[in-house]
């Protein structure tokens, strides 16, 4: 009896639940290429409500190479205020290292820009470190514009009570002494 032992050919398509371990495993390689602090060793079950609520915070779109996950990228919805539209702000997008190169990269870049447009956004956004020169032209090539900017962080204050579920605002702020 013979077996197909060509191998399945690599597709994009949206993360399953299943595939959580391995998107963890994907963001933990990124944070270390990317020198940051390591991603939650319980990232995975932090990203499932996440990804997969009724209403999604964000979504997830993972290159599957034969049963193997080689590549991801998530998106979430987002507004500008100064063109008084939604976006999608492209929080990551990684390609391991052994598979940059063949075109992954621009293949999941161009499947959020088509989310973008099914979700009704005018515009993607993201950004990428001023030392990722490789990324830099990667995304000068698609045709992105760059725009430089200063990113910051800032821990919230802890809540004085019980936090406030999104997507009600808070209530109106007044000016301290």
């Amino acid at each position: 009896m013979l077996t197909d032992t060509v191998p399945k050919p690599a597709v994009i398509r949206p993360a399953t639940a299943a595939d959580l371990p391995a998107v963890a495993r994907l963001c933990a390689d990124h944070a270390a290429f990317e020198r940051v602090d390591p991603v939650p060793a319980d990232l995975a079950a932090r990203l499932a409500p996440v990804l997969f609520a009724d209403r999604p915070r964000a979504w997830c779109l993972v290159v599957d190479h034969g049963g193997e996950l080689i590549g991801y990228a998530t998106y979430s919805r987002e507004f500008s205020t100064w063109q008084a539209a939604d976006h999608v702000h492209l929080d990551c997008l990684f390609v391991s290292e052994q598979h940059r190169g063949a075109g992954w990269g621009r293949a999941l870049l161009d499947a959020v820009q088509d989310a973008a447009a099914a979700h009704g956004a005018a515009q993607l956004q993201w950004q990428t470190p001023h030392w990722n020169t490789d990324a830099i032209r990667f995304y000068s090539r698609a045709g992105a514009l760059a725009r430089p900017k200063v990113r910051f962080t800032l821990p919230a204050r802890p809540a004085a009570g019980p936090a406030t579920p999104w997507p009600s605002p808070p209530g109106p702020t007044r000016p301290g002494p």
